[in-house]
């Protein structure tokens, strides 16, 4: 991808993966359905992961598989509420750059 990926359209990213699954989800399968979008490494996922953990807009939890632990990510209440707000940033700001795009003469 060409563009960059500023920090908030990241959070909002995982976010919106996360909250797909409503029991949740782990590591490496977030990161599977984020580089259906953009490419990103787990060097760079998963301090997203940790941070959005720490502003509550994630919890962690281990089950066990295959004989050992697998960590994984529930959006919270709080989560929700960050994503519904950045669905609707999102909303607007995509209308607004599809537009100028719209009108550029090629």
């Amino acid at each position: 991808m060409v563009f960059n990926t500023g920090a908030a359209l990241l959070d909002a990213i995982v976010l919106a993966v996360v909250s797909k699954d409503q029991e949740g989800t782990y590591g490496y399968k977030i990161t599977q359905d984020v580089r259906n979008v953009i490419e990103i490494s787990e060097s760079t996922l998963y301090p997203v992961l940790r941070r959005l953990q720490k502003e509550e807009c994630l919890e962690v939890y281990d089950l066990a598989y295959d004989g050992r632990n697998r960590r994984y990510y529930k959006i919270t209440e709080k989560g929700r509420i960050q994503l519904n707000l950045y669905k609707s940033e999102w909303a607007g700001y995509s209308l607004k750059i599809s537009r100028i795009f719209e009108e550029a003469h090629i």
